[in-house]
């Protein structure tokens, strides 16, 4: 059994020279808790379950998060989740990854999880929900909404099955779906109907498109899904006409920077389109996607747009005050949120 009590002892933040990025508060709406777990903790997981030759101590772990591309990264992202095993695994990681973001000045986060790759271990998406509501309920610091990763490989019979298994733990703070995985090989379109189904049970949706696939994905998502939010969406910027598109009709963008630059998707952060989305009128967020699995932090990903892609503190504050206001938090709590991201003194400084 992996111990809670000591799960203090996992956030990645400790005693290390706070900037004025660290400072300011934080909004993040596309973060994947199984890929936001810190090394630690994940280590304490490995060993649980008998240690792994591959990484005979936690450098080497950290050293296992690099990749040559996308596919390598979604073939380490399956045997990271291997040492995910048990209901009680999900509470601990998600304290563990709660206390790390609240470390952080996060105040508010949408949380993705991934029911279905854990069945392989008897694990139901109920119980997945009910444990990882658990976790979070001991960091009342931060508030995280759940949104649950459909997963396109499994295809959208699958997802159907998931999707009503979710209308039952809508209490639980499950608000959304959305889709990842091989973009490339499974197109969004098959979905569609599934998304229809998502929207008449309440639930708000997103797509991961235009990171492993190129515009016509997020056309594709855009126009079959007509979802509220484009997770990534990286690879909008080969199509103008998209990108005025999402621009005219208002669709946010999930950007994740150092995650694209991570797996291949753009070469370098100077290369990344943030900036031609953000001058274009595009609603930009910034985003970690899977901060320890990429050894980044929001903090991090601010600094590099102001270093490398020219943007101001005062630009860097409205991609903050972005996701509050497309955040899918209830309207009484967007306000409280707003109010309280807006008037922090680190804006004055």
């Amino acid at each position: 059994m992996v111990s809670a009590v000591s799960v203090v002892e996992f956030t990645d933040v400790g005693a290390i020279c706070m900037t004025w990025f660290d400072e300011i508060p934080k909004v993040e709406l596309h973060l994947h808790l199984e890929g936001a777990i810190p090394l630690a903790a994940l280590w304490r997981l490995i060993q649980k379950y008998g240690g792994d030759p591959s990484v005979p101590d936690i450098q080497s772990l950290e050293r296992r998060f690099q990749y040559r591309d996308f596919p390598h990264f979604i073939e380490t992202w399956l045997w990271k989740n291997e040492f995910l095993r048990e209901y009680e695994d999900f509470t601990f990681i998600a304290e563990a990854v709660a206390r790390d973001l609240a470390a952080q000045n996060i105040r508010y986060v949408e949380a993705f999880f991934s029911p279905r790759d854990f069945a392989v271990h008897g694990l139901e998406t109920q119980g997945l929900a009910q444990a990882i509501r658990a976790g979070l309920a001991r960091v009342p610091e931060i508030d995280v909404a759940l949104v649950a990763d459909l997963v396109r490989n499994y295809g959208p019979v699958q997802g159907a099955r998931t999707l009503a298994e979710l209308r039952e733990v809508t209490e639980l703070g499950v608000i959304g779906i959305g889709i990842g995985g091989r973009e490339d090989q499974f197109p969004p379109e098959p979905f569609a109907p599934l998304f229809d189904r998502a929207r008449e049970y309440g639930f708000r949706t997103s797509a991961h498109a235009g990171e492993a696939a190129g515009a016509e994905s997020v056309w594709g998502a855009v126009r079959s899904l007509a979802v509220d939010r484009i997770g990534h969406g990286t690879r909008a910027a080969e199509d103008s006409k998209l990108v005025e598109h999402l621009a005219r009709h208002r669709i946010p963008l999930e950007l994740c920077p150092i995650s694209n630059v991570k797996t291949g998707v753009v070469r370098a952060i100077e290369h990344h389109p943030a900036r031609t989305f953000f001058e274009s009128d595009v609603i930009v967020t910034i985003n970690t996607d899977d901060p320890k699995m990429f050894g980044n932090s929001l903090a991090r990903e601010y600094e590099l747009l102001h270093e490398r892609l020219g943007f101001s503190r005062a630009d860097i504050k409205q991609v903050i005050m972005n996701a509050v206001d497309v955040s899918w938090m209830p309207e009484e709590q967007r306000h409280r949120v707003a109010r309280a991201v807006g008037d922090h003194p680190a804006w004055c400084v």
